[in-house]
């Protein structure tokens, strides 16, 4: 049998016991020089570290990306190129739960994306739904406010959802593909992704694209009604994790299909709707999907904390060829998103091992917090500034993208007047959803309007009846179901005369 490897310090000191702590005698107080038991308890008091605002339960795994397509017309990036391989690490989470909340809640679920390319990480962060609540970043952390712990309860308030939800019709789309069966996926590998966002396209010769990620699931679709989740959940709260986890340990290798959306540059002007709306979809007879590829996730981490909890992705993180676009909230995630993991993990998130890219890297930033790669990542000590005469990194014109060609006057424009909030919602209820789907959606709807004051309820009625009359009467009809049921018991908080009628 071979010999065990011995036990030692964080510093590489023998310890010659893992049992027992030093005291005064048998019966004596403990010693505060035993550093090893000191070390050990204070490395348990900061095992854990800052849980992510939203998307706090995440369960993920590593992969591959192969490119089967051809979209070298439209970008330069390498790792869309045909017949390109990248290695990737996937993150499947839910919104508003808190790291212990049960997997099988009703919520949109988070579908990021690392693409470890030879010209720099990729990132890909998106959700399960091509739109979102909200299309202007100011409102971002007022929407998860609600989403969150009431200040005075610490419970959830349905109040707080549907009081913001009633007065931003913009959320419309994203509360009905929430509420119908897409709302409650049965675990990550049984639902679609989406970049959501519009991002850009260049290449070599200077030309923009607008572009829309899907990645549609090859495992089909499958969903859980609320009764079903609430069965599972009082068995289990991980069932995501379970699932996930063990369909790659058994082989079961998930894949999802990887399709782009393609506009060109100056279409933005033209179309009925807002291109770079989150609100809104593109529709496909306008924009067909071009198939692209895949991805595969074949590996589980071999640690969770080290792997998935410290995995950071942020839309920031682009390569030569893939750029942004002028979508509000994809602007304001490009600052959001980086900023929180240097709060969470440190000013060197990036130099974690799963954070860190599969290809050299070359910068002047310097010290603070998780600089654990030996120091300026210029490759000499006295090139710690720009310009320098000591071999230091320079710039590189090839990776500079094209202007804009759509371009405005600065100033704070109204996002919630001007803009048709109904068409696409009306198009998904009466053109999508089925019979069936329908009644789920309402029922789903009005099961979460117990305690909802009558005044929200009635408002958010009305703009169900902007989209349609039948969402209207759909609604209200299961609401007086629960009524009738003895499920409605409204929150006693007072609603006051000068309500806004908009958020």
């Amino acid at each position: 049998m071979a010999d065990k490897s011995k036990l030692t310090t964080t510093s590489g000191a023998p310890v010659p016991s893992n049992q027992d702590s030093q005291t005064a005698g048998p019966r004596g107080p403990v010693l505060l020089q035993d550093y090893q038991l000191l070390e050990k308890l204070a490395h348990q008091n900061r095992e854990r570290i800052p849980e992510r605002t939203v998307h706090a339960k995440g369960w993920g795994a590593h992969g591959v990306l192969k490119i089967t397509g051809d979209l070298s017309k439209y970008t330069k990036a390498k790792a869309l190129q045909p017949g390109a391989e990248t290695p990737m690490l996937a993150r499947f989470s839910t919104v508003a739960g808190e790291a212990g909340a049960a997997d099988h809640e009703r919520d949109v679920r988070g579908f990021a994306l690392k693409f470890y390319t030879e010209e720099g990480n990729w990132d890909l962060v998106g959700n399960n739904t091509p739109v979102f609540f909200v299309r202007d970043p100011y409102k971002f952390p007022d929407f998860i406010h609600t989403q969150k712990r009431h200040p005075r309860t610490n419970m959830r308030s349905p109040t707080a959802m549907w009081d913001f939800w009633s007065l931003s019709p913009e959320s419309l789309h994203q509360v009905t593909i929430l509420m119908s069966d897409r709302g409650l996926p049965q675990d990550p590998t049984r639902m679609n992704g989406y970049g959501s966002h519009t991002y850009s396209f260049w290449n070599d010769a200077g030309e923009r694209y607008w572009v829309k990620f899907h990645f549609k699931t090859e495992q089909g679709h499958a969903h859980y009604t609320n009764a079903e989740s609430e069965e599972i959940v009082g068995k289990t709260r991980e069932g995501y994790q379970e699932a996930l986890y063990g369909k790659i340990e058994d082989g079961n290798f998930p894949r999802w299909k990887m399709q782009v959306q393609i506009m060109p540059e100056m279409d933005a002007e033209k179309t009925s709707y807002n291109p770079f709306d989150l609100t809104k979809v593109w529709p496909h007879a306008e924009y067909p999907p071009i198939d692209v590829g895949y991805f595969e996730l074949n590996r589980n981490p071999d640690n969770y904390f080290a792997e998935i909890e410290n995995a950071a992705f942020s839309p920031s993180n682009i390569v030569p060829g893939i750029s942004f676009s002028p979508d509000k909230m994809l602007q304001a995630r490009i600052f959001s998103y980086a900023d929180a993991h240097r709060h969470r993990l440190g000013t060197h998130y990036d130099q974690i091992p799963v954070n860190r890219p599969q290809c050299p890297v070359h910068h002047y930033n310097k010290d603070g917090a998780m600089n654990v790669m030996g120091g300026l990542q210029t490759g000499n000590p006295n090139a710690y500034y720009e310009p320098n005469s000591f071999g230091g990194p320079v710039e590189d014109k090839s990776a500079q993208e094209p202007p804009l060609k759509i371009s405005g006057d600065a100033d704070r424009y109204d996002h919630r007047t001007g803009h048709d909030d109904y068409s696409q919602v009306r198009d998904l209820f009466v053109k999508v959803l089925e019979a069936d789907e329908k009644e789920r959606l309402f029922a789903n709807i009005a099961g979460t309007w117990g305690s909802v004051p009558e005044v929200i309820c009635e408002r958010q009625l009305a703009e169900f009846k902007k989209v349609h009359p039948d969402y209207e009467a759909g609604v209200r009809k299961a609401w007086e179901k629960v009524k009738a049921d003895g499920g409605y018991k409204p929150n006693a908080a007072p609603i006051t005369e000068d309500t806004p009628q908009t958020a």
